[in-house]
């Protein structure tokens, strides 16, 4: 699948670390360090702005290695860009560790994953058909 792309930072392009890796890592586009205290959120650029196909979406995730090391990670996990949103690509980091996170231009920050999506459409009924589960919430099937 092809993705047009503007790249306006000084980064390379998103690219598969791996042969079979299913995300991308995303860079950070900055000007001058950020320091991420700890609780604090920011919302990073990364210069990158994308043409997605209809049906597909793109998924902003944590990178594992700095929500481990550091308890750096995507606030709003995933973030999904829309294939007719056309503004850059920010994501949202908090630092959930217990000291501060510098960030620099070109640190890889998060993950993109992209994904074939249904469109749906809601049927009104008046009653669903039953399960063993039923209404069995959080918790119900066990530990």
């Amino acid at each position: 699948m092809n993705i047009k792309i503007i790249n306006k930072s000084d980064n390379a392009l998103p690219a598969y670390e791996t042969e079979h890796a299913a995300g991308m890592d995303l860079r950070a586009f900055l000007s001058e360090t950020i320091l991420l205290q700890p609780m604090q959120r920011h919302l990073i650029p990364t210069g990158l702005f994308i043409e997605l196909q209809v049906g597909y979406e793109a998924q902003i995730r944590p990178r594992s290695g700095l929500a481990l090391k550091h308890g750096i990670t995507v606030l709003n996990s995933p973030g999904t860009v829309d294939a007719d949103y056309r503004g850059e690509i920010k994501v949202l980091l908090i630092n959930l560790g217990m000291e501060a996170f510098e960030i620099n231009n070109g640190d890889r920050i998060a993950q993109m994953v992209i994904g074939q999506h249904a469109t749906a459409e809601f049927a009104l009924v008046e009653t669903l058909n039953e399960t063993n589960r039923g209404t069995g919430g959080y918790g119900s099937t066990g530990n």
